[in-house]
């Protein structure tokens, strides 16, 4: 990694992320970049570790008010933070399996319209039964 100051542009670049997300995260107090003599935000290496972690921590569904949360060393919400994150994720694992299961079905079943198909029909019992979609998420802090 390179040990002299990232400018935004150096830093947006390493991420593929447009300079105005990091100053958007700057704002809502994720990040906190020195300043050179003429104002430019310098991110040291420190900087990069945590813009790298709110890229992972948003890449895995966390809102941008979970993260501070997780930044934040004082932060006495960080164990519920990340508890209600894994119920979220046990949730959409579920889904997504259940996605997955219905996208094979589809795929190896003989009819081509498959809600001509009682057993993949069967997939979508619990909607047909007054269940709601998407499922209800597990109550967040949002942001």
């Amino acid at each position: 990694m390179k040990s002299s100051p990232w400018s935004i542009g150096d830093t947006a670049a390493r991420f593929q992320l447009p300079t105005h997300v990091l100053r958007h995260w700057e704002d809502v107090g994720l990040l906190a970049p020195a300043r050179d003599g003429a104002g430019r935000r310098r991110y040291t290496d420190e900087d990069i570790v945590r813009v790298a972690v709110i890229v992972r921590s948003k890449a895995a569904g966390m809102s941008l008010d979970q993260i501070r949360v997780l930044l934040d060393e004082d932060s006495p919400q960080r164990h519920e933070v990340l508890e209600s994150h894994l119920a979220d994720l046990d949730r959409r694992m579920r889904e997504l399996e259940r996605a997955r299961q219905m996208t094979a079905h589809a795929f190896e079943c003989d009819q081509h319209d498959i809600a001509t198909c009682p057993n993949f029909v069967a997939t979508v019992a619990d909607l047909l039964d007054g269940g709601s979609w998407p499922v209800e998420r597990e109550a967040r802090v949002d942001g």
